[in-house]
């Protein structure tokens, strides 16, 4: 067996975690318009005036998290030189958190000592609530609660009881602001008329960014990431036609340019260049359909081996009933029975959503009416590779079986 040691290598990175989500720079840049409304929103506070509620929305990877933890810092810092303001900032992600009584429970344990914390359970709500507006209270001052991802609570009531806690008499001392925020565009619309009056008082929408803009994000990690001309000229142009073609996500483009940095570091390669970047952006892609094919359903894995069979006979794009065929026979061969042909279409949806599939909508009028034609939209090898256990589960159909055979070929070698 190999010996191996380790030896500093700081040839192309400068400070590498600067790539890395939890970095927030000392500026925000391509988010000027959004930055200016949410700064006006934010205002009141550094006036000693009660904080406006506000509520983010906008895609994945935007940068709503980003802006609000570069403007809240800066409001801590400059809230400092005022002797007559208190701030305090609560942020909270919400993903894993399914209910009100959860997210008040983590609310309530983050302002306590460790010592004295509460369980998920055991509590009347009501109760859960006033342990809430005793620590908020105790802390006093202008009080800023961030609920990120806040779509993710799948009832309204903290959304309600925080902006209107302190006019319902449950707070003296503390002036409470809640800034949530959300991927989900159409989640303001699921909310009560009384809860989006007090949540949605300001809201800001994060659009996409554009390529330019991207580039601009990308420039300013690449002065802090990497040594001078540690990367060519065309790495960051094409990182960032990346990103914008991927939903305008920041998040996405920031990783490929970490991801083609370490392969070249890997590489003992004095540049990362374009292949670094092509590498990476595959690799990116295997993972991200890798898990998102680990997260399906054990029926979406089959309606999607379904169609990746047909395609790979070459009769793709198909319709619905034509894969509805090869989805029975494969719950058949696993013996399950098969969903209704409305809840197959559900699912292909989700996978058109997830990115692992196109659907095309075809009108032909009163003759044909309207219908979805579903293809594959990712490399076929590596739906199949997606898709190991379920094929081994359901057996190998005749037209996979070349691809599923590379797959084990690989393996091996």
């Amino acid at each position: 067996m190999s010996s191996f040691s380790f030896d500093r290598d700081n040839s192309l990175y400068k400070n590498r975690d600067a790539l890395l989500e939890e970095y927030t720079p000392n500026n925000l840049v391509g988010r000027d318009d959004e930055l200016e409304e949410y700064h006006a929103a934010l205002q009141p506070i550094i006036n000693g005036e009660a904080p406006s509620n506000i509520f983010l929305y906008g895609k994945s990877g935007v940068g709503k998290t980003a802006a609000t933890r570069f403007l809240l810092n800066q409001l801590q810092e400059d809230a400092a030189r005022y002797d007559d303001i208190s701030l305090s900032v609560i942020e909270i992600n919400c993903d894993g958190l399914n209910s009100s009584y959860q997210v008040a429970v983590r609310l309530v344990n983050t302002l306590r000592d460790p010592a004295d914390q509460i369980s998920n359970t055991g509590y009347p709500q009501a109760q859960v609530y006033s342990f809430l507006w005793d620590e908020l209270d105790k802390l006093g001052g202008t009080i800023i609660i961030v609920l990120d991802e806040v779509d993710h609570i799948n009832d309204n009531s903290i959304l309600y009881q925080i902006p209107r806690a302190r006019s319902n008499g449950y707070l003296e001392h503390a002036k409470i602001g809640l800034i949530g925020i959300s991927n989900d565009l159409s989640f303001r619309d699921s909310l009560s008329a009384k809860v989006r009056s007090s949540l949605c008082e300001k809201e800001v929408s994060f659009p996409p960014y554009n390529a330019s803009e991207l580039q601009k994000v990308l420039h300013q990690r690449d002065q802090v990431a990497f040594h001078d001309n540690a990367l060519a000229d065309d790495v960051i142009p094409l990182c960032a036609a990346y990103g914008a073609q991927d939903a305008g996500d920041a998040r996405q483009a920031l990783d490929l340019l970490l991801e083609a940095g370490d392969l070249a570091r890997k590489d003992a390669a004095e540049q990362v260049v374009d292949k670094h970047v092509q590498e990476a952006r595959r690799k990116l892609e295997r993972d991200r359909i890798m898990e998102g094919v680990a997260d399906l359903t054990q029926h979406a894995r089959l309606i999607l081996y379904a169609l990746t069979s047909i395609e790979a006979e070459g009769n793709t794009p198909a319709r619905s009933r034509d894969i509805r065929p090869r989805y029975e026979q494969l719950c058949s061969h696993i013996g399950t029975e098969a969903l209704t042909s409305r809840r197959m279409r559900d699912h292909l949806a989700d996978l058109a959503m997830l990115g692992v599939i196109s659907s095309t909508e075809k009108n032909e009028g009163m003759s044909g009416g309207k219908y979805r034609e579903h293809a594959l939209k990712q490399d076929l090898q590596l739906v199949v590779s997606a898709l190991e256990e379920t094929i081994e589960l359901a057996g190998v159909h005749e037209s996979i079986r070349p691809y599923y055979q590379s797959l084990l070929d690989d393996r091996e070698t």
